[in-house]
């Protein structure tokens, strides 16, 4: 048997890592701005999360959720006093996908209707109504395009007012940073205009944090820094720094109802003491302030290199778009073969730079260096 060959992938065998770099079976080292899709929060084989994670495995790693899991209830209450959303409910699971699927099968439950608004060059998973709420066709099974998800363009509020005052709309969908989209930003306008709209019509607000969540931004929600509360949020990713799990934050509006959700793996315990160990080091070590600070550098370094063929340069916190006016493809892949950088993608001409939270500014200021002899 061999692998479904689904991915396109560079010659590269990864063996090890610690913060911000990793080193390949060869022996060499590599700078990573990309954190494997931003799910390195607190740095590879970060000794305090090796630590929780191997106290935990020796002692049980699993059992299912007919049982009390004291973690879970520990986890709930930990990050909702970190995220400021201390009265939300917390529903674990496995993926940001499962997340967002949950998310708006639950606003669903909550008002009765079947429409959701997304934005374009939205990505909210691959899973059945999660990928046809993503602007890719490519990606989108006939099985999946059932006309529940109507996409609209970001900011422009007219168009999600019109929609909207209809009526009849479940949720509006939304992520506050586009990732694949190429790191763009929802406006503070548009955004806060939308949660008006959403509490005249009592359609539910979903914010997807899955990439720009969990202190990427610079706040621990992408979404605080335009001084909006969602009905439910999203997250995945960077929540257990690399041990697959999700979780949906529910306003106390939603009523829980025996068996209407559930999970097989989702909360075990050794996801949970992950996401705790993720939680300690957060704050220990200010990662959301770290991400402000270095981002905030790192962009102004980036803009103050002027670079050959960089046409914008845009982001929040450690969420980076670098978009060129040529495509992404030569360039990243100098930056990872000639000067052993990883970085993301996104569209056809956007870098996008999602390092773990952990950067320091003289790494931030190595990469600067690197993508000068690239472009």
């Amino acid at each position: 048997m061999d692998l479904f060959n689904v991915y396109s992938l560079f010659d590269i065998t990864i063996d090890r890592g610690k913060g911000c770099k990793v080193w390949d079976t060869d022996g060499t080292e590599y700078l990573d701005l990309y954190g494997g899709h931003a799910v390195i929060s607190v740095g590879h084989c970060h000794p305090h999360y090796v630590e929780a994670m191997t106290a935990q495995l020796n002692k049980i790693g699993f059992y299912s959720n007919s049982v009390v899991n004291p973690l879970q209830r520990q986890l709930a209450e930990r990050l909702g006093k970190v995220c400021g959303y201390d009265d939300y409910h917390l529903f674990l699971i496995n993926t940001g996908a499962e997340a967002n699927e949950n998310a708006m099968k639950l606003a669903s439950f909550y008002n009765g209707r079947t429409r959701i608004l997304a934005a374009g060059k939205s990505f909210h998973g691959r899973t059945s109504l999660a990928v046809e709420a993503t602007d890719n066709e490519k990606i989108i099974a006939p099985i999946n395009a059932n006309g529940h998800v109507s996409h609209l363009p970001l900011n422009d509020i007219a168009a999600w007012k019109a929609e909207i005052e209809k009526g009849d709309v479940c949720a509006v969908i939304l992520e506050c940073i586009q990732g694949v989209g190429g790191i763009r930003l929802a406006s503070r306008e548009f955004v806060r205009e939308l949660r008006r709209l959403c509490d005249a019509t009592d359609t539910v607000l979903i914010m997807d944090e899955i990439q720009c969540g969990y202190g990427r931004s610079g706040k621990f929600f992408a979404h605080q820094w335009l001084d909006v509360k969602a009905d439910i949020i999203t997250v995945a990713k960077g929540i257990s720094n690399g041990f697959p799990m999700g979780a949906v934050l529910i306003s106390p509006k939603f009523a829980a109802v025996g068996g209407q959700l559930g999970t097989t793996f989702g909360g075990n315990h050794l996801a949970c003491a992950g996401a705790l160990a993720v939680l300690d080091i957060i704050e220990s070590e200010h990662l959301v302030e770290n991400a402000h600070d270095v981002g905030e550098h790192l962009i102004n370094k980036l803009k103050e290199a002027h670079l050959n063929h960089v046409v914008d340069i845009r982001g929040r916190g450690l969420m980076i778009g670098i978009e060129l006016d040529i495509p992404y493809k030569e360039p990243r892949t100098r930056l990872i073969k000639e000067q052993h950088c990883f970085t993301g993608c996104a569209g056809t001409n956007v870098i996008r730079l999602l390092p773990p939270l952990c950067i320091t500014r003289d790494e931030a200021d190595d990469f600067v260096e690197r993508i000068k002899r690239v472009l």
